[in-house]
């Protein structure tokens, strides 16, 4: 279980088809630039000072969804960088940060406080150690892609999830949609990043099923 919460690791979820503040904009752009272009021993770090722009920038607006939800993802990036027990405050931080999120608007960022949401209930170890849940990590993870169907993070969560539970063709068929997703106008580096977290999962799908002597999804 310790080395699932070391294993933790977070994300980028929103989209630029409406207009974002300022403020998630740098939060976006910064988060992209860490999680994929620096040094994997700077992410604690980094993580941690992009952290205290997020909590400012959200005490400042504390009923603004799109914040809350970016405060969470960083808090949770942070909690993924830090690893251990030590990160469990900081994830369950996060959880409710997308629940706050849900509550003032479910679909704010095209549904992304749900992904979200789901994203930690399967990656953080379950009772007693935390509160993970697969039934409700594909609860909420079905939520999000009931809003966005076509986005390329809730299909690759999606597909995460099920490669993690198992279901080697369907995490094939839910990847393989993310891969087909629109680019996001200003999220170049976070949609080639995630298409390259793609391309490394499905390497993985195609190992499995060699292995296993069975085939590829239609």
């Amino acid at each position: 279980m310790m080395k699932q919460l070391l294993a933790v690791v977070f994300f980028c979820i929103s989209s630029s088809v409406f207009a974002v503040s300022p403020e998630v904009t740098r939060l976006q752009q910064e988060w992209a630039e860490i999680k994929y272009k620096a040094p994997k021993n700077q992410h604690e770090q980094k993580f941690g000072a992009l952290l205290k722009v997020a909590e400012d920038f959200a005490s400042k607006a504390q009923n603004d969804p799109d914040l809350l939800i970016w405060h969470g993802i960083v808090e949770a990036s942070f909690a993924g960088a830090r690893g251990g027990l030590g990160a469990l405050g900081n994830v369950k931080n996060a959880k409710k940060l997308f629940e706050r999120a849900i509550e003032l608007k479910p679909n704010a960022l095209e549904g992304s406080a749900y992904t979200s949401l789901g994203s930690l209930y399967y990656q953080v170890p379950g009772w007693p150690i935390g509160f993970g849940d697969n039934k409700l990590a594909l609860e909420y993870l079905q939520k999000g892609l009931a809003v966005n169907p076509d986005g390329i993070d809730p299909n690759y969560f999606h597909g995460d999830f099920l490669f993690k539970t198992g279901d080697f063709a369907g995490a094939e068929r839910a990847l393989r949609r993310a891969l087909n997703a629109p680019s996001r106008q200003g999220r170049e580096a976070a949609d080639q990043g995630r298409r390259g977290e793609i391309e490394q999962l499905l390497e993985k799908i195609a190992q499995k099923k060699k292995a296993s002597g069975t085939k590829g999804s239609d």
